[in-house]
């Protein structure tokens, strides 16, 4: 294989119409046949709770998809997980900082088994009011450094894709990027798919023209991203296109409040 493709998209729990929702996510998932998609926002109950819906079979299923969850800590609702096209060699999952906040974050790595080598793929989800940056960067300084203890010096470049809840300007996702440093640590440096390699528009991915994002009356703004880490010398992982998926309805209906993104990366 030449390209991987990678998607992400908040799923929005089971908010909503989630039946008519699930039939728009499903229809999208199969056209757009991402290899690995990191999802947020998601619901797995354990038998006895409630009807013991588990959103990330749910999703997965008929699509031959592998998949991981991590769930919140406490939480009974909220967590991530990972669909894969190949097996996942193992997965693990860690709490960000919360600092002082009732907000409980977690990041979620699967180790994927693909066929050019073991793909590690890095899947959160930050704090969410736009008061809380100060959390946002300690939750990214956190990551990078997971991201950095966990990959492979020489494999294939970690891949860490969510919703980070903060804009392209906002010095958390600048951190990332490389262009900035927080706390006088030293800088790290994630590609951006989208800067890299989108259309050149802005890229919301939570939108008034959204029906169910619009009640919150918030502006449109680029919050869901794929990063990948560093510059490979064999140009792995380097995003040869990008584009805002999930961002059309189905039957009417729209799959979640946030759209996704879809990037697809060089595998040489």
């Amino acid at each position: 294989m030449s390209a991987l493709r990678v998607a992400t998209l908040n799923v929005w729990n089971r908010f909503g119409p989630w039946a008519e929702r699930l039939v728009a996510i499903r229809a999208q998932l199969g056209e757009l046949a991402p290899d690995v998609v990191g999802l947020q926002e998601v619901l797995r109950l354990d038998r006895g709770e409630g009807d013991g819906l588990d959103q990330a079979a749910v999703l997965a299923e008929g699509f031959g998809y592998h998949t991981a969850y991590g769930r919140a800590r406490d939480q009974r609702w909220y967590g991530n997980a990972v669909l894969s096209r190949w097996p996942i060699a193992r997965a693990m999952q860690f709490d960000l900082p919360r600092c002082g906040t009732d907000e409980k974050r977690v990041l979620l790595f699967a180790e994927i088994d693909a066929p050019f080598g073991r793909l590690p793929l890095f899947v959160t989800h930050l704090n969410w009011k736009f008061e809380d940056g100060h959390v946002r960067e300690a939750q990214v300084r956190e990551i990078a450094a997971r991201v950095e203890a966990l990959r492979a010096p020489d494999g294939f470049p970690a891949v860490l894709v969510g919703d980070f809840n903060a804009e392209p300007e906002a010095d958390e996702i600048r951190f990332l990027r490389g262009l900035t440093s927080l706390g006088g640590e030293r800088r790290v440096f994630f590609q951006d798919a989208f800067a890299v390699a989108g259309d050149g528009s802005p890229g919301a991915t939570f939108a008034r023209r959204n029906p169910f994002a619009a009640p919150l009356r918030e502006p449109d703004r680029r919050i869901d991203y794929v990063f990948v880490h560093g510059r490979d010398e064999r140009f792995r992982g380097e995003p040869l296109e990008a584009r805002v998926v999930f961002d059309a309805p189905v039957g009417g209906t729209f799959a979640s409040d946030h759209f996704g993104v879809l990037a697809t990366l060089r595998v040489p």
